[in-house]
Parts: structure tokens; C-alpha cells; sequence
């Protein structure tokens, strides 16, 4: 009761006064706003920080905008100095060395209006154990194993008996499914050996048939690729044709092609 009267006390006040007014609460533990529900329905716009407990990264998202999009975020850094604005944020999931490197690969993923560059890295061992271990940090865990699966069947790489680490770079996350195509070249990069260029970045989604699926949005990904000094791409068939200036587009239908166009 004592909240809802304040908020509405709140709000009154600030249509009377023309002002904006900033309410500030704490979430449950299962990430709800604490107190009524009303309090959601009163305000106009809702917005919570989100982010890993292991990373300086935080996410400021609008969970509720009467007046506008949802999908809009906001990158802040944690640092010592308090929460910072990290005005392009493509930088921070990649990692830094230049020279090739097996078992990595590069996908750009969606996060509201941004897309982001995400580094999936890949260790494959011989596995000593009856169950071989899968390990997954930033990626879904089920999907690896259906990945894994396809790639016996349709791609030829057998990491069945095989430990598998598959991580991205600083919490980045991984797990819309246009990462698909990138996850299986890491995993297939670390498996043969084959280092995949550091200017080559893979986007589309896996089905079980082995096909490569368009993802959406691909252009708006594409330029970023572009924009981020990447050369080339591997895409699904496009529908229509897509010219960018710099960046080769490479589009593939299977699986088999994918991997032969990633590991040359």
C-alpha cells in the first residue's frame, strides 16, 4: 500500500510540475521488481541493469517504454570509478592477438538494435573417460550436443569420443542460433587443426539436415563485419543480393560447404 501511494503521490507531482521524475528500486532474486505489480503500470518506462557477476560489462535494457521501443541497449563498464558509458562496445568480446589461431572463429549476434562481434573459442582433447565432457561457457549446452551430432553426420568430423571446451570472450553470449555456423567451425578449426583467418567470420544457423539457414537481419550484421575491418564472410544462400564495400560475402547451403569455404 505504502508504494503505491508514494508512486502515485510521484507521479502526480511530476504532471503537475511537468518534470521527469527517476524511481529507484531493487530486483527479487528471480529478477522481478520488488513490491506490487502496480508500480509497473504506473510509470512509463521501465529499465533494468543486467550482467554477469564475473565481468565489468553491464546491460541496460527497457523492459517496459509506453512511448518506444523495447529493444534498445545500453553497454556501461563497472570500473573503479563507477559505472562508465562504453560507447562501442564491438571491441570487447574479441581477443586481442593478430595472428591465426586454431580452434576460434567470429559470428555477429543481435542484442536489441546493436550487433555485436562474438569470439567463440574451442578445445578439442581425447577423452579418458567412458562420458566425454562437454563444457560450455556463453553457449547453450543442448545445442552443442545437437551441433556435435550434425557435424558427425553431415560434416564428417567425428567429436564423439572427443572432450569438448567451448567458451566465448569476456561473457560475451552465444546462443541465438545464427551462432550455429561459427560454433561448428571452431569446434571443426580445433578438431583438424586448421586455424580459420582472423579477418573471416562465420553467421547462420545449423538445422539437423546439415543445411545452412539465413538468420535475421544479416545486413545490418554484415556492415558491422565491414565496419570492424572483416574481409570475409560466411553466409547462408542470400535472397537477395547484398553488396558491401570491403567484404567479400561467401554464401554457402550446406554444412560441408561452410567448412571447406571456413578451413582452406
Amino acid at each position: 500500500t505504502q508504494v503505491r501511494e508514494v508512486a502515485s503521490a510521484l507521479i502526480d507531482t511530476a504532471k503537475t510540475l511537468n518534470i521527469p521524475v527517476l524511481l529507484v528500486g531493487h530486483v527479487t532474486k528471480d529478477g522481478s521488481i520488488a513490491g506490487p505489480r502496480t508500480l509497473e503500470h504506473l510509470v512509463d518506462v521501465v529499465c533494468q541493469f543486467e550482467g554477469d557477476p564475473e565481468t565489468a560489462l553491464r546491460m541496460l535494457r527497457a523492459v517496459k517504454n509506453r512511448f518506444g521501443p523495447t529493444d534498445e541497449v545500453g553497454c556501461f563498464d563497472m570500473s573503479g570509478e563507477g559505472i562508465e558509458e562504453v560507447s562501442d562496445p564491438s571491441g570487447l568480446f574479441l581477443s586481442s592477438a593478430d595472428e591465426r589461431v586454431e580452434g576460434t572463429c567470429v559470428t555477429f549476434t543481435l542484442d536489441g538494435h546493436r550487433s555485436l562481434p562474438i569470439e567463440v573459442q574451442s578445445l578439442v582433447t581425447k577423452s579418458v573417460l567412458p562420458t566425454p565432457r562437454r563444457a560450455a561457457n556463453g553457449v547453450d549446452a543442448n545445442r552443442i550436443a545437437m551441433l556435435v551430432a550434425v557435424l558427425y553426420r553431415h560434416g564428417n568430423v567425428n567429436l564423439l569420443a572427443n572432450d569438448l571446451y567451448i567458451s566465448t570472450i569476456a561473457g560475451g553470449q552465444a546462443r541465438e542460433p545464427g551462432c550455429d555456423l561459427a560454433i561448428v567451425g571452431a569446434l571443426a578449426s580445433a578438431a583438424k587443426s586448421k586455424a580459420i583467418g582472423r579477418t573471416t567470420c562465420a553467421i547462420g544457423e545449423i538445422s539437423l539436415t546439415g543445411q545452412v539457414r539465413p538468420v535475421p537481419r544479416l545486413e545490418y550484421r554484415l556492415r558491422e563485419a565491414a565496419r570492424l575491418g572483416f574481409t570475409t564472410a560466411v553466409v547462408p544462400t542470400l535472397r537477395r543480393e547484398i553488396a558491401i564495400p570491403g567484404l567479400s560475402i561467401v554464401q554457402v547451403d550446406t554444412l560441408q560447404d561452410a567448412l571447406g569455404a571456413m578451413l582452406r
